[in-house]
């Protein structure tokens, strides 16, 4: 069986009480993509999972799971 690999960003937001625009003004980066990595419609490059764990203060294995 593949297994799949998603992101927890919108679960770590919601822990640290930020908001996709938030994600995004921070980042830098459309609204529109940052939504479309929230909800695992689109993944987020590894140098830009970087980016995020140091936006959140999180390591970048805590922005992911496997499925």
């Amino acid at each position: 069986m593949e297994r799949k690999l998603l992101n927890r960003i919108k679960v770590i937001l919601a822990e640290k009480g930020k908001t996709n625009k938030w994600l995004s003004e921070q980042l830098g980066k459309d609204p529109a993509i940052v939504s479309k990595w929230v909800t695992n419609t689109s993944q987020p490059n590894v140098e830009m999972l970087i980016q995020i764990a140091k936006c959140l203060d999180v390591k970048v294995d805590d922005l992911l799971r496997t499925e």
